[in-house]
């Protein structure tokens, strides 16, 4: 039996984890045969497919405006409170038009109902799930105790409500050990654990002989050294350690590459990191656009370009974030089998290391010995490639959508029993450029740009 599966979020747009984790989600329901919508208030999906509900967005300047007010503060003014429920009115109209516009038999709330970034969408949610009983699975990226920000507020009884709400037609996935076990320590919610994921059964395929082309659009030499650091730039991402490992190797031939814009946190952070890096004569290379996301089906790709266009062509991987709920970039590293180096932040030390990946790592800064490994894997073919084919398996086996296939054969017979369709594995033509994930014939890197040292 197909079904009708509808993803509700404030965002499915560029590559921000959630909507990355999203799209794989739909992706294997679709290649099963389920079909899936889309609802939030920022959409770079199909339209026939979606409701755009701009209000549903968190940087909506309604919510802006209740954020401002309600974070920080410990009272809330009453006009606090209509503000927010005038929204919450709006949104739930609009839930129900997408469920009705759709006939929508499961709902997937993407972190929706997990951080309190859009307080009005969490309370609709929660109440249309209760009135109207539908199947749900609430996935969660990050909860709100794990945010300083959220720490004080005047919101804690539509907290408490809604972020996560504790309903029997939901069932809850977590990312990691840690949010499982605080979420039922907290709230007595039991989850299930499913980490992010990447198609390890198809490996990805890339044309090599565009790679000269790539780096000079981003003004790079042949015999550059590309390291990217392939995240938004927020500060507790830790790319100013990506600075100092580029001074230490001392060769002008390595070169810094961002991959993503700041903004969802401001613009301080990469301000300073700019300066920073022309302190330490760092060449820092910025790319001056948006990323597509690489599973999405993209008809306009001449005018986008996407992180599988990028992995292919760096040398080394660097992520030293001080904190993530899993790690994207870090599974995508070891799916374009790259070196990586990665600070131990807490879930990877507890869900990810044990499983005996060959990694560079670091451990809240950067050593001279730590340096050393890095050359050492940059100047050894033998070494790079046996790093990087043992945790490309190692990934395959715990990282692959077969976990997510397994998971979601049990709980789709959970709540529509044994006639719903069954989750398969689906091999892809991967020697085909049209059939495959990384369209590169397609796309343009006219959109690069170098911010240097002024």
């Amino acid at each position: 039996m197909i079904k009708n599966i509808g993803f509700v979020a404030t965002r499915f747009a560029g590559n921000d984890g959630v909507s990355l984790e999203a799209e794989k989600w739909a992706k294997v329901f679709e290649d099963n045969g389920h079909r899936c919508f889309w609802m939030a208030g920022e959409l770079d999906k199909c339209p026939e497919n979606s409701l755009y509900v701009p209000e549903a967005h968190f940087q909506h300047e309604s919510n802006i405006r209740i954020n401002n007010q309600v974070f920080g503060n410990k009272k809330r003014n009453p006009s606090v409170t209509r503000m927010i429920h005038e929204i919450r009115s709006l949104l739930k109209v609009k839930l129900h038009e997408f469920i009705n516009m759709f006939d929508i038999d499961m709902i997937i709330a993407e972190n929706s109902l997990t951080i309190p970034m859009h307080i009005p969408l969490g309370l609709a949610l929660t109440e249309t799930i209760a009135e109207t009983q539908l199947p749900t699975i609430a996935h969660h990226h990050d909860f709100y105790w794990e945010r300083v920000r959220f720490s004080v507020n005047s919101v804690n009884d539509y907290i408490r409500m809604a972020f996560p709400p504790y309903l029997p037609n939901i069932k809850h996935i977590v990312i990691n050990s840690e949010s499982q076990e605080q979420l039922a320590h907290r709230t007595g919610i039991s989850s299930t654990i499913i980490p992010n994921v990447l198609d390890f059964e198809n490996p990805p395929v890339a044309d090599k002989d565009r790679a000269k082309f790539f780096k000079k659009s981003i003004g790079l030499e042949p015999d550059d050294i590309m390291i990217l650091q392939p995240t938004r730039i927020v500060q507790r991402k830790g790319i100013e350690h990506a600075v100092q490992l580029v001074r230490e190797l001392k060769d002008p031939r390595y070169k810094l590459v961002i991959s993503h814009e700041a903004g969802d946190e401001g613009y301080d952070y990469v301000e300073w990191l700019k300066g920073y890096a022309c302190e330490q004569n760092v060449d820092l290379r910025l790319v001056a656009t948006s990323i597509t996301d690489p599973e999405k089906n993209d008809n306009d790709k001449k005018n986008h370009y996407s992180l599988w266009d990028i992995y292919p062509f760096a040398d080394l991987i660097t992520y030293p974030s001080s904190y993530e709920g899993f790690g994207n970039a870090f599974l995508e590293a070891i799916y374009f089998k790259k070196p990586i180096l990665i600070n131990r932040y807490a879930t990877f030390v507890r869900d990810i290391e044990p499983r005996g990946f060959d990694l560079l790592v670091m451990d809240g800064f950067l050593t001279k010995k730590t340096v050393k490994q890095v050359m050492e894997i940059l100047g050894s073919k033998e070494k790079r490639k046996n790093m990087v084919n043992l945790n490309y398996d190692i990934a395959k086996r715990y990282y692959s959508y077969a976990v997510l296939r397994r998971e979601y054969n049990k709980t789709m017979i959970e709540f529509f029993g044994d006639e719903v369709q069954r989750l398969a594995p689906k091999t892809h033509i991967m020697n085909d450029v049209e059939n495959s994930n990384i369209k590169l014939q397609s796309v343009q890197y006219s959109h690069f740009a170098y911010d240097g040292c002024k």
